[in-house]
C-alpha cells in the first residue's frame, strides 16, 4: 500500500490516499492543512517597540530542500547550508544564489575573528573551516580520541575560541555513536577541545549574551532555554532553565538562536521566532508560513533578520540592532587578553 502511495503524483493543494475495496484500488483527495500565514502576536507591549506592527516579511529565496546555518557576510550577502541538497550557498539580497561548498548535510555555520567560515558538517562529524576554493580543513571531528555525534551549530566566542552544540540528531543512520552523552564543547585557539557541559538532552542552538558573561543554549528534545555563567576562561557554571517553548504537537521545537544589542533572544520554535527579554518573558512570536531552523541578523546596519525556513529564506526588518560576535572585534580582543 505505502508503494503505491509513493507512486502517485504531488500535487501542491491536496494529497491522495490509496484505499482498496473488493480488490479495486481508488483515489480520493484528502484536503491538506491550511497553510500558515505570517503574522506577529505579541505577548508584551515591549515587542512592538523591538519589531515595528506594519513591518512585512519578505521570501528571499525558495526551492531549497531544507535551509540552515545563515551566516552573514559584511561583504554583503549570507551563508546558508542546505540540508538535503548537502551544499552551502552564498545567497545575495537580491535571490541571487551561488554553490561554494559540498557536504553531507552542512548545518550551523559561523564566520571566525578573522571572518572565514566555519561550519558543522553531520556526515564528516566535525566542525570545519571552508576554504575559498571550496576545499575544507578538519578543525576537530573528536574528542579524547572518540568521533563526535554530528555537531550542530556553532558560534564564536567573546574569547575567539568557537563553542558548539553536538547532539545525536543528524547522526548517520549507520553510523555508531562513540561519544556516550550529548555535550557542549570549546574548541580553542590552540586546538584543544574540551567538554564544558553533558546536562542536555539534546543541545542545539547557542548563543552569548552582548557582555559576552552568559551563553545560551536551547535543548530540542526537553523543549527548553538553558543559560549558563560564562568566566573569562569559557567555563560554564550556574546552569538553569530560562524559559521553555511548547506548542502543539509537530509545530517546532528550540533551534537556532540570536541575541540582540540589548540582550533579547530570538529563538525559533513552535510556529516560528520566539522573542524573549532578558529575564525569560515572552515577549512575542513572529508565526512563520514555513517552519524555521535557524536565523542570522544581517544587512549593513545589523536590522534586519533573516531566517532560514524549510525549502526558503525569509527576512524581516526589525527596530532594534543585532549582536554579532565576528563583528565586534575590538571587545572579542579585549576579553581574549584578560584571559590569557
Amino acid at each position: 500500500m505505502n508503494n503505491v502511495i509513493d507512486r502517485l503524483p504531488r500535487i501542491t493543494e491536496t494529497r491522495w490516499i490509496c484505499l482498496t475495496l473488493m480488490g479495486v484500488c481508488s483515489a480520493f483527495q484528502i484536503p491538506k492543512d491550511p497553510p500558515r500565514q505570517f503574522k506577529l502576536t505579541a505577548q508584551s507591549a515591549h515587542f512592538w517597540k523591538l519589531i515595528d506592527r506594519r513591518t512585512v516579511l519578505q521570501r528571499v529565496a525558495g526551492d531549497f530542500g531544507f535551509t540552515e546555518g545563515p551566516v552573514w557576510d559584511p561583504r554583503g550577502f549570507l551563508y546558508v547550508s542546505d540540508e538535503e541538497q548537502n551544499r552551502i550557498f552564498r545567497l545575495y539580497p537580491d535571490g541571487r544564489r551561488e554553490s561554494i561548498f559540498q557536504t553531507g548535510d552542512p548545518d550551523g555555520s559561523t564566520l571566525d575573528r578573522d571572518h572565514e567560515l566555519i561550519t558543522t558538517a553531520s556526515v564528516l562529524r566535525a566542525v570545519v573551516k571552508v576554504q575559498p576554493d571550496g576545499s575544507y580543513r578538519v578543525l576537530a571531528d573528536k574528542y579524547h580520541g572518540k568521533r563526535f555525534n554530528s555537531p550542530n551549530d556553532i558560534v564564536l566566542g567573546p574569547d575567539g575560541a568557537l563553542y558548539f552544540t553536538d547532539p545525536t540528531l543528524d547522526l548517520p543512520k549507520v553510523e555508531q555513536q562513540e561519544i556516550p552523552f550529548q555535550g557542549v564543547y570549546r574548541l580553542g585557539l590552540d586546538g584543544v577541545v574540551r567538554l564544558l557541559t553533558r546536562e542536555l538532552a539534546q543541545p542545539n542552538g547557542l548563543a552569548f549574551s552582548p557582555d559576552g558573561k552568559r551563553l545560551y543554549i536551547d535543548d530540542s528534545e526537553r523543549c527548553d532555554i538553558r543559560v549558563y555563567d560564562v568566566s573569562s576562561s569559557g567555563d560554564l557554571s550556574n546552569g538553569r532553565v530560562f524559559a521553555t517553548e511548547a506548542g502543539p504537537p509537530k509545530s517546532g521545537v528550540p533551534d537556532g538562536m540570536r541575541v540582540d544589542q540589548d540582550g533579547d533572544l530570538f529563538v525559533t520554535g513552535p510556529l516560528g521566532v520566539w522573542v524573549w527579554d532578558v529575564s525569560g518573558k515572552h515577549l512575542g512570536t513572529i508565526v512563520m508560513p514555513e517552519q524555521p531552523a535557524n536565523l542570522a541578523w544581517g544587512d549593513a546596519d545589523l536590522r534586519t533578520l533573516y531566517i532560514t525556513a524549510t525549502t526558503s529564506v525569509y527576512r524581516i526588518k526589525t527596530t532594534t540592532r543585532g549582536y554579532v560576535p565576528y563583528m565586534d572585534e575590538p571587545r572579542s580582543r579585549v576579553r581574549l587578553k584578560s584571559s590569557q
